[in-house]
């Protein structure tokens, strides 16, 4: 896979985290996943279409998806994932790959991307058909974790 597919998906998340949140998240140890994968108990999939084509999985643990959505709510607490929270961990996911289509749009790497759709439940498991994943871990306020899973297949 193409790092410089990658590196605009590191880049865009940190940024909107940082812009979300108030921290920037620290980035872990990038590193390629096999299918199927298993996922933290909150998962946001968006597809990807044009120049490169795939899907991307922002997983959430249900501590790291309650402090993301307590921080986008202007630091009031949320103590559990209501309709509310759920939108705000979407639209999370919908800023983040925006700002990734931005970037690779100025480096005419033109993509469009799905609505984000949310799923939650206990051991999730991902399977990518005929696509490589490159996982990229963040970890943001003491140790909450944020993995994005990036699927993508060159487009022939």
């Amino acid at each position: 896979m193409n790092v410089e597919y990658i590196n605009p998906f590191i880049e865009a998340s940190q940024s909107v985290l940082l812009m979300m949140t108030g921290e920037k998240p620290e980035l872990g140890k990038v590193h390629l996943r096999k299918a199927p994968f298993g996922s933290e108990n909150i998962a946001v999939i968006v597809g990807l279409t044009g120049k490169i084509r795939g899907q991307v999985v922002i997983s959430f643990t249900i501590d790291s998806a309650l402090a993301v959505a307590s921080a986008m709510m202007g630091g009031m607490t949320v103590t559990e994932l209501d309709d509310i929270s759920k939108s705000a961990i979407s639209e999370l996911a919908n800023m983040i790959m925006g700002n990734t289509a931005t970037i690779l749009a100025s480096r005419d790497i033109g993509i469009e991307i799905t609505p984000p759709s949310l799923l939650m439940g206990e051991r999730l498991m991902i399977s990518p058909a005929n696509m490589q994943t490159i996982s990229i871990p963040l970890v943001i306020r003491n140790d909450k974790r944020i993995e994005i899973d990036v699927s993508l297949e060159n487009k022939k």
